[in-house]
């Protein structure tokens, strides 16, 4: 996984639930491309072929509230996007993106000052986005949680870990 995560973003608005990201009746795939097909399909049928034009979402309050579902993180990989940087996220949804391996950062100043299909660089080590010429700070995610992420998510760390030890 990279550190620093680079492209035009995605600006959505608040409360953007697990149902929005990836509409229940799509929960009969289960590889991350054909669900990512489906990304965001809860905003219209039209809206999954946009996402070609995206690399990150910038979002407002409560990220991925809704149901606990796992696939609404696959499903935003699946559908090719780095991270999520949002006003803030619904906890399991968080918990979920880090166990999956799929960045997220709270970073409330970011999310207004960006228009719509604007380049940002998310800046993951130094705990920091970057719009136009402004430097917005975040706290970075722990050692232990940026670990997590550079292995791909929770099973392959504790898979490097056993191996390691052995």
């Amino acid at each position: 996984m990279e550190k620093i995560l680079k492209g035009p973003a995605l600006k959505l608005g608040e409360d953007v639930n697990t149902d929005i990201i990836v509409p229940s009746k799509f929960m009969i795939y289960i590889e991350p491309e054909e669900l990512g097909k489906h990304a965001l399909e809860g905003y219209g049928a039209d809206f999954p072929p946009k996402l070609k034009n995206y690399k990150l979402i910038v979002a407002g309050e409560n990220f991925g509230c809704g149901s606990a579902r796992e696939q609404a993180v696959t499903c935003l990989k699946g559908a090719g996007l780095l991270a999520v940087v949002a006003k803030s996220f619904a906890r399991t949804f968080f918990r979920n993106a880090i166990n999956l391996g799929f960045p997220v950062v709270a970073c409330p100043e970011v999310v207004d000052a960006v228009n719509d299909g604007e380049e940002i660089t998310v800046d993951l080590a130094a705990g920091c986005v970057w719009l136009r010429d402004q430097k917005f700070s975040f706290p970075p995610l722990p050692p232990f949680l940026m670990e997590m992420l550079e292995a791909g998510g929770l099973e392959p760390r504790i898979r490097n870990y056993i191996s390691q030890a052995g």
